[in-house]
């Protein structure tokens, strides 16, 4: 008689994770449940929020009889995800937490966690993705520590596990699965990822799981909740005092407590004054925010950016780009938002440019460049480079029409090159 394979089970205390981990069960596996603490966090009462959370996750297990286990990756979260986000927002840039968490916690501490430790044969999520592999095919791959460094084994013959994008496409979470590795991709189950959000409510409340099913569906940062955000960053950075400047005409409108408050695209508060503004530039020179009047102000969008190096989760960059050094695909830089046509260029480096068919609003530094491929997510890059806005190279066209017409000798005039 075979002995039932065993997934282990990454439980938050929500509802998703507890439907997988049903899901599972009854699928015949060994099912073992363990929940992350990633960080000590009140709520609004001085509660904390993490252990009713676990309380939660171990009333899962209860009700589907299965162990329970309660791991701690405070310190991890703090050196690897926390830090790095207070870095990021120190530079001005805009991170993605939870694209880190991924990488670094899910799908590093906990699958080695799950596979060393308690034995598992895979492990399992309540995100809403998929693979290109069947159950079966997952607890086919073994798992080989490799060698670390720039360039895998050339020899090493591996068939690429494939992310694909969730049945829900409004629930979809490949965005937040776009930089794990093809190691820990292939031994990890998304159970979820033919259902829809409506039918996972449907499987909770018809098995005994509605304490779960109440709960709020988290959103944001998991570290911040329901604070003000100004107040919670100026815990651990100092404060920068600057000035927020009009990008039409360059008045000063009021000040701020710091330019890395601020991401493009965001309403600024700005005291004293009733109608919106929005952030266009952050300089980080002189600390002071230009803003625009209007939500759609021209100098809030951009068509051409430049990532770092790109995380494939093939391990490898598309064979069409390789070859071409170009390639057609889609982007997004937010969860949720449209996927945008773009042309992607490689450098020698491993990072490329990305060229949007139609300029898009509020790119900003610091977040993370998703790239697909009908539905396969094909990785991510972090954006490092903006390339001008809209408002810019037409103010550059304006000044060069300007100083070409004021000349008494258009020909003593030479060529005005526009922002690169």
């Amino acid at each position: 008689m075979q002995v039932a394979r065993h997934v282990v089970c990454a439980l938050s205390g929500g509802v998703d994770s507890a439907v997988a981990a049903l899901l599972l069960r009854r699928r015949g596996y060994q099912v073992t449940g363990v929940f992350m603490k990633n960080w000590d966090s009140l709520d609004e009462h001085g509660v904390c929020t993490a252990d009713k959370d676990c309380e939660d996750a171990y009333r899962v297990c209860k009700v589907l009889d299965i162990p329970f286990h309660q791991v701690s990756y405070v310190k991890e979260y703090w050196n690897d995800v926390f830090s790095d986000f207070l870095n990021e927002y120190e530079k001005g840039r805009t991170p993605n937490p939870d694209i880190v968490c991924n990488k670094r916690i899910k799908f590093s501490c906990f699958f080695h966690y799950a596979v060393d430790n308690l034995g598992a044969d895979a492990v399992a999520t309540g995100h809403y993705a998929r693979t290109s592999l069947e159950d079966e095919e997952v607890f086919q791959q073994k798992h080989i520590k490799r060698p670390e460094g720039l360039f895998r084994n050339r020899f090493e013959v591996r068939s690429v596990v494939k992310l694909l994008q969730a049945a829900d496409s409004f629930k979809d979470q490949t965005f937040f699965l776009s930089q794990v590795s093809q190691d820990a991709l292939r031994r990890t189950l998304f159970p979820l990822g033919g259902l829809t959000k409506d039918f996972v409510k449907k499987i909770a409340a018809e098995n005994r799981l509605h304490h779960v099913l109440q709960k709020k569906e988290s959103m944001g940062i998991c570290f911040i909740g329901k604070r003000n955000f100004e107040n919670f960053i100026l815990q651990y950075l100092q404060p920068r005092p600057g000035k927020f400047i009009s990008i039409e005409d360059s008045r000063v409108l009021g000040t701020h407590k710091g330019w890395f408050l601020y991401t493009l695209g965001q309403r600024a508060n700005i005291g004293g004054l009733h109608e919106p503004w929005f952030v266009v530039e952050k300089d980080s020179a002189t600390g002071d925010v230009l803003v625009a009047p209007r939500t759609d102000h021209p100098a809030l969008y951009r068509d051409l950016l430049r990532t770092n190096r790109v995380h494939w989760i093939a391990e490898e960059p598309p064979t069409a780009l390789v070859r071409d050094k170009m390639m057609e695909c889609h982007f997004r830089f937010r969860h949720q938002m449209a996927l945008v046509p773009c042309v992607l260029t490689l450098n020698q480096d491993g990072t490329v440019w990305v060229t949007a068919v139609k300029a898009v609003r509020a790119l900003a530094l610091g977040q993370f460049a998703v790239f697909y491929k009908g539905e396969e997510c094909l990785g991510s890059g972090k954006i490092m480079r903006l390339g001008p806005s809209a408002y810019t190279l037409q103010r550059g066209r304006s000044k060069s029409r300007a100083a070409t017409e004021g000349s008494s000798d258009a020909h003593d005039v030479g060529p005005v090159s526009g922002p690169c």
